[in-house]
């Protein structure tokens, strides 16, 4: 396998481990990028740009990062609450009236955010082609009923957090989530992470696929307790019916998924993109400002929601739109905050370390919160780190 790239002096494990992903675990084309304290020191991608090709992985190929995307959107709701625009404690209803049918009065903003707004199911799946539609994924969600009582437990949102996301955004400055991130984040900062993939860019976007594999040592497996199983093949589960929100899931190849933007599911991003937005998030990298304050940190990583989560049917822990480090999604330290995408990608940052690190793939695997080829990257950043 040819690897291409540079890793910084120490960080030589993260190159070991990116090697052994394509030796052992079936990888057939990623990439892997880590920051510094704004510094990049691994820039590594190797294999095909296609999972069912033969074209090769270049430097600025760009993945669907799936549930990745939604630390990516959740950036956007906290910027505008850091700019006095958004009041998280605020109901939703205040900015998107429509919203408070059927019970939803209570809902807040940081609600959304946490996954405590009750609202992970459709009782009517949108079809793939209503899911594209920027109206009719918050027209379901507005007329939806909770599952629970809003605010007093957790339960992942995998798809309608997108269209509750978009909705406020949408309401508060008159623009979709994607196009605001590109006309405040990721254009100004050049990065190479999108959501809604532009026609110039789609010809660097490679296809993605399911590859099997070993079965992963942790997070959610290949063979899960009997009650995740449960969970999964149960048509009237919350965990079959929140993943089950668009029937069928949109083939993520099509392009009119790639151009479309769905803040839940559909960001692309080259592994320096992924990385580099989490670095500008934490401090300044090449000459651009930090995106977000410290106390703007501090509430994306304070544990909001922690505990058996509804719809994944394990523990997990949340802030506010980032998922915290724990046995279900292990990052570096007690102090990350980032998003896994199921099957593969993984972006995070570590303020205390100043790590940042963005994962993307071509191969999907069966895990939902922590696939191995990430977490063996990830224990090889600990181990160049001393941790």
């Amino acid at each position: 396998m040819d690897v291409h790239g540079t890793v910084a002096e120490g960080f030589e494990p993260v190159r070991d481990a990116f090697v052994r992903n394509f030796a052992t675990l079936g990888e057939r084309g990623a990439a892997v990028a880590v920051y510094r304290d704004g510094q990049r020191v691994v820039d590594l991608w190797a294999g095909t740009k296609d999972v069912d090709g033969t074209a090769p992985w270049e430097r600025g190929t760009a993945q669907v990062v799936r549930s990745a995307t939604k630390g990516v959107a959740a950036a956007v709701l906290l910027l505008l609450h850091q700019r006095g625009q958004l009041d998280l404690d605020a109901p939703v209803g205040h900015y998107w009236p429509e919203f408070k049918a059927r019970g939803k009065e209570r809902v807040l903003v940081r609600h959304v955010l946490n996954h405590r707004a009750g609202l992970p199911v459709l009782d009517r799946p949108l079809t793939p082609e209503q899911a594209l539609d920027p109206l009719r994924g918050p027209e379901a969600v507005a007329a939806q009923a909770p599952a629970w009582e809003p605010g007093t437990d957790h339960g992942y949102h995998a798809l309608t957090y997108g269209w509750l996301l978009d909705e406020l955004v949408r309401r508060v400055t008159g623009q979709g989530t994607g196009a605001w991130l590109a006309s405040q984040i990721t254009g100004p900062l050049g990065l190479d992470l999108w959501l809604g993939l532009p026609d110039a860019e789609a010809g660097r976007a490679g296809r993605a696929g399911r590859v099997e594999g070993p079965e992963p040592a942790g997070g959610l497996r290949a063979r899960p307790k009997r009650s995740v199983t449960a969970a999964y093949e149960d048509p009237a589960s919350l965990t079959r019916r929140a993943f089950a929100a668009i029937t069928p899931f949109p083939d993520q190849n099509d392009p009119a998924y790639r151009a479309a933007a769905l803040p839940a599911t559909n960001a692309f991003a080259t592994a320096d993109g992924l990385a580099r937005f989490y670095a500008t998030l934490i401090g300044n990298t090449a000459g651009a400002a930090r995106l977000f304050t410290p106390e703007t940190v501090a509430l994306a990583r304070a544990e909001e929601s922690a505990g058996p989560d509804r719809v994944l049917v394990v523990g997990t822990r949340f802030g506010l739109g980032y998922m915290l480090h724990g046995s279900a999604s292990p990052f570096l330290t007690p102090g990350s905050f980032g998003h896994p995408g199921r099957g593969g990608a993984l972006g995070f940052a570590d303020p205390e370390t100043g790590i940042a690190f963005g994962y993307v793939t071509n191969g999907f695997r069966k895990t939902v919160t922590a696939d191995p080829r990430a977490q063996g990257l990830v224990r090889a950043v600990r181990g160049a780190l001393g941790l």
